[in-house]
């Protein structure tokens, strides 16, 4: 499985969007420093490109976090060993992260995003369900990312697009 998380937060990416000809859009812009943080890993086993996805929202990115993030999937998963990929994040490599006995982490080589599919899902949820928005609460934030988590769970073919799977079968 490869595992990544993102932040999302009340500052918002004002970008250029459509509009009717002689109609020029307003989008509200806003610099509020709240953030939460989604925890996610796409696979299914036995089989990793199927596209299901694991997904967890977590007020911080530290090792209690991540811990409580591997419990879980450990949890999900109680009869399988999961090889979970990911990059070299300080929580991810930390002395006192609680790692279950059914996890086994491997991390990918420094400096090299490219190589996790999961870094895919971010850039989706953020085009797709965070752009040129303006959000009056972290709550609303976290709505929004739970809607968009729930959407890509729902569909295991549009993250199995997503993160590419289909040229690695193929």
């Amino acid at each position: 499985m490869f595992m990544d998380e993102a932040r999302f937060g009340r500052i918002n990416d004002v970008r250029r969007c459509w509009a009717p000809p002689g109609i020029r859009p307003v989008v509200p812009f806003q610099i509020v420093r709240e953030y939460i943080y989604a925890y996610a890993v796409n696979a299914n086993l036995p089989c990793p490109f199927d596209g299901d996805l694991d997904a967890l929202i977590l007020p911080d990115v530290n090792t209690q976090s991540m811990s409580l993030f591997l419990q879980e999937l450990s949890l999900n998963h109680v009869h399988e060993h999961i090889v979970l990929i990911l990059d070299r994040a300080g929580w991810h490599t930390a002395k006192d992260l609680t790692v279950p006995r059914n996890i086994t982490l491997q991390y990918l080589p420094p400096y090299s995003p490219e190589l996790n599919p999961a870094e895919h899902l971010w850039d989706e949820i953020r085009e797709k369900w965070f752009l040129n928005r303006y959000f009056n609460s972290l709550e609303s934030v976290e709505d929004q990312l739970m809607q968009a988590l729930k959407t890509l769970m729902e569909s295991p073919k549009l993250v199995e697009s997503i993160c590419l799977f289909n040229w690695m079968i193929n």
